[in-house]
């Protein structure tokens, strides 16, 4: 076994220790010799007082380290139960971000049925005006006097753009409500 000769104070100390240990050992002798100089010129008449004293630098220091660790140790607590709280956050929002895309592809069939329902109503009512029109020309009032060909068809191309208004809204309506549901997910 390898032996280190450690200074601390006057003295000259060796130490017997493991193989390999000789560089570690060498180490603490010199934190143990720092602080012992700490004790300067008010060293103790015997050197067994002095080592004491050393020792009870050691030991505040070794305590305040203590401290510091042990009041890490819950600032790491606190912060692993803050992520932790925001992980369930997230799981949270990403469950309802779901659900929310759920009612968002509803909502854009249910735009697209209405739209189709709206175009089949505009073609209906465009083969009425046509069909009017037809009867129109033959028709006469109880006098015998020809109807105002004008002003029937200008109320029914009225109502057609009406019609037609309304399916380009839901046609619009549908879009955004896709592009919503394509934002979301992205």
């Amino acid at each position: 076994m390898p032996d280190v000769a450690i200074k601390i104070g006057p003295r000259t100390y060796q130490i017997r220790c493991g193989e390999g240990e000789q560089d570690r050992i060498a180490k603490l002798g010199a934190l143990v010799a720092e602080k012992y100089a700490l004790l300067g010129n008010e060293r103790a008449p015997q050197e067994a007082e002095n080592l004491l004293f050393t020792a009870l630098f050691l030991a505040d220091d070794l305590s305040e380290t203590s401290k510091r660790a042990e009041k890490a140790q819950r600032a790491l607590g606190e912060a692993e139960a803050r992520l932790q709280a925001t992980h369930s956050q997230v799981e949270q929002e990403k469950s309802r971000s779901g659900g929310k895309k759920a009612e968002l592809r509803a909502e854009i069939d249910t735009l697209r049925k209405a739209e189709e329902r709206a175009r089949e109503e505009i073609r209906t009512l465009k083969a009425e005006i046509v069909a009017l029109r037809e009867a129109n020309e033959h028709q006469h009032d109880l006098f015998g006097a020809p109807l105002d060909e004008e002003a029937v068809a200008t109320t029914l191309e009225a109502l057609a753009g009406r019609a037609e208004q309304a399916a380009v809204a839901i046609e619009k309506a549908a879009q955004s409500a896709e592009l919503e549901e394509t934002s979301e997910s992205s």
